[in-house]
């Protein structure tokens, strides 16, 4: 998606070999036209599939995930990664690990919302070691759905998640794949696309 790429490219920062920032318009302020297109994108690659509901964590996550289901027609859920009084009873949980935070969260989704053989497509924020989409494909599991595909904005494709992903039969879509971050500058996977 060149659109993404560019941006990647004006406003993103290489912080180390592994470490992108993207904070002025993915992760901590959003641009809203480009995840409207962000969505369009997304609807696109996965034409072909019918799902039921978008999973995504927060807080990332969300923006994306949201455009998405709106172009796509479906409700999106998000796995919360904080207690709530609110959300007590009747969980799908898992741990995942936060490269960036350097900590491990219990993530948590009301079982309520993923039915048994719901359809379900994942979609996050990053895709590098595959931590938080393998804790969400482990919650799609255990409420016995399925994922019908893994939708990424930005996938470090020097690190192993994607590929694991895909040696899993996953179909991962991401929409900038970067090939390297290091010495601070950044280079993205050259691929043919349809």
């Amino acid at each position: 998606m060149d659109l993404l790429k560019e941006r990647i490219m004006k406003d993103g920062t290489a912080l180390s070999d592994t470490v992108l920032k993207v904070d002025e318009f993915l992760n901590h302020q959003i641009d809203p036209e480009l995840m409207v297109e962000i969505g369009r994108e997304f609807k696109r690659r996965f034409n072909n599939k019918k799902f039921d509901k978008i999973l995504t964590l927060e807080s990332s996550g969300i923006a994306p995930s949201v455009m998405a289901g709106l172009e796509l027609g479906i409700p999106v859920v998000f796995a919360r990664k904080r207690k709530s009084l609110t959300l007590d009873d009747g969980l799908l949980t898992a741990d995942v690990y936060s490269y960036t935070k350097q900590e491990t969260n219990n993530i948590a989704v009301a079982e309520k919302f993923i039915q048994p053989d719901d359809n379900i497509l994942i979609i996050d924020d990053f895709l590098a070691n595959g931590e938080a989409a393998n804790a969400l494909i482990h919650i799609v599991k255990k409420a016995q759905a399925n994922v019908s595909g893994i939708g990424i904005v930005i996938e470090k494709s020097f690190q192993k998640g994607s590929q694991e992903l895909r040696d899993n039969g996953y179909q991962v879509e991401s929409l900038a794949r970067i090939e390297s971050l290091s010495e601070g500058s950044i280079e993205f996977l050259d691929e043919v696309r349809n």
